[in-house]
């Protein structure tokens, strides 16, 4: 697992716990928030964004992958997520292990930190979560 200090787990968790504070959740009122270390060490964040529409629904970590990339980093060195008050409770959704795979630095060291809203939370390697992700495919450069 990637060598993280314990202020950057904290901070991270702490960032991951406020964002849920914006999550729009009418619908299940389960709020859950992201927040994800960028390979360029800016921290960007995201919460869950329901629909009535459930399918068009878009999870926190998803969220907060998606705003990276949107804003020119393609790879993060760690991800945080917070939802219910037991970290056990909410971790990354098979969709989101799928998005996971795609943009961590490395998926065998990667760590996800699942926490809860108190602060409490464990750590995994991304592979650990996800051990059979879809195949990536480099695109032809021909």
């Amino acid at each position: 697992m990637k060598d993280l200090t314990m202020e950057q787990i904290r901070m991270l968790v702490n960032t991951a716990i406020q964002a849920r504070e914006n999550a729009y959740a009418p619908y299940s009122h389960f709020k859950v928030g992201a927040a994800v270390l960028g390979t360029d060490g800016k921290v960007y964040t995201g919460c869950n964004i329901e629909n009535s529409s459930f399918g068009l629904t878009v999870c926190a970590e998803r969220t907060a992958i998606f705003k990276m990339v949107s804003e020119g980093c393609q790879s993060f060195a760690a991800l945080a997520v917070a939802g219910s008050e037991k970290p056990g409770e909410s971790g990354p959704c098979g969709a989101c292990r799928q998005v996971i795979s795609e943009f961590c630095e490395d998926i065998n060291t990667t760590p996800i930190i699942v926490a809860g809203t108190k602060g409490e939370f464990f750590m995994e390697e991304a592979i650990k979560l996800y051990p059979r992700p879809f195949m990536k495919f480099e695109p032809n450069d021909k």
